[in-house]
């Protein structure tokens, strides 16, 4: 049976992923740079990722589960972490892998030098209070047995100029020389613009690698990697008084030529784009209330679009969240499974 085609797509952009890494990896050029590629890739495609940044140069990466460290080994070789740290259930399948757990919780540091399980990570908490274990326990002595790859901790509002940044670094700093740690690790993509003092021996971009921009000084660096196109299922007239899709947010104050295209908040195109998306770097106006499987563009700006036409969405990251009040992070990750993905 021949498969069935998809009426929407993503064109994700392999070439500006490692444009993006290089740029991020160029800010502190004495620390390594990682990918974070969890959530499959941020919602894009983790091998497809992962094969990108490794071209550009790219040698540790960052998923968060086991499971997803077992998609990537078909490409083998390269240096995985799995920052969720290693559970009961996760050990046999930590032992077969070659990817590196992110030791979190003492109960995950007993239980992987009870299995003389090798190399490892360890995040430590210093201050999000989210996973890590504590400063004073490191300072004790927790990790003294344990071969540590990379220490690492995470920054609570890099993306903010906020005082706590430079409490987490202090912290963090005071850690140096305390475990046998290879390399010590702080900043992800917003971190990275906080400065080399930040960098550490390894920095830890992720939404920043797909076209995010977390920081102003990110701006028109950050290339985007992600466009959605959708086809024309219908064109109709809409006349003056009329009004288009569910609560009949929008009417008509002349006669529109209206597109009706296969996409909506089923897709991850949130109901935040009413009256505020666009097509076509802004030409095709989203109009009235996106439903599920549908959006309505005002196309009377081009009389040549007809049904089964194929047109590019508007999805600049920094934009988009101003427009729908979503986190950059869920306008990528909340991209549906409807889309057919490819890679140019």
């Amino acid at each position: 049976m021949t498969p069935a085609s998809s009426p929407l797509r993503l064109r994700l952009d392999g070439e500006a992923l490692g444009r993006n890494w290089r740029w991020l990896a160029s800010r502190n050029p004495l620390a390594a740079c990682g990918a974070a590629i969890k959530s499959n890739g941020y919602g894009l495609g983790a091998v497809e990722a992962m094969m990108a940044l490794a071209n550009a140069g790219c040698r540790d990466f960052f998923v968060a589960t086991w499971a997803e460290a077992m998609e990537l080994e078909v490409l083998g070789g390269l240096p995985v972490s799995v920052l969720h740290g290693v559970r009961e259930d996760d050990m046999a399948l930590a032992h077969t892998l070659r990817a590196r757990p992110v030791l979190s919780t003492p109960e995950q540091v007993k239980r992987w030098l009870r299995a003389k399980g090798g190399a490892c990570d360890v995040m430590v908490d210093t201050g999000m209070n989210r996973l890590g274990v504590s400063v004073e326990d490191v300072v004790a002595g927790l990790l003294d047995n344990l071969e540590i790859d990379t220490l690492m901790s995470h920054l609570a509002c890099a993306d903010e100029d906020s005082p706590m940044n430079a409490r987490q670094r202090a912290y963090f700093a005071g850690l140096a020389g305390r475990t046998k740690a290879k390399r010590m690790s702080l900043a992800n993509s917003a971190g990275i613009m906080l400065g080399e003092a930040y960098a550490f021996d390894l920095v830890r971009p992720g939404l920043a690698l797909y076209g995010g921009v977390p920081r102003p000084e990110m701006a028109g660096h950050i290339r985007p990697v992600v466009q959605p196109e959708v086809e024309v299922l219908q064109r109709r007239l809409v006349h003056a008084g009329e009004s288009v899709g569910y609560n009949a947010i929008w009417t008509a104050k002349a006669d529109t030529e209206v597109a009706i295209v296969n996409l909506g908040y089923a897709d991850g195109y949130s109901r935040g784009f009413s009256n505020q998306g666009s097509s076509s770097g802004g030409l095709f106006p989203v109009i009235g209330r996106v439903s599920m499987d549908l959006v309505s563009l005002d196309v009377s700006a081009a009389p040549e679009v007809a049904e089964g036409d194929w047109l590019a969405i508007d999805y600049d990251l920094p934009t988009a969240s101003a427009q729908t009040g979503l986190s950059q992070y869920e306008l990528l990750t909340g991209l549906g499974n409807r889309f057919k993905r490819y890679w140019v």
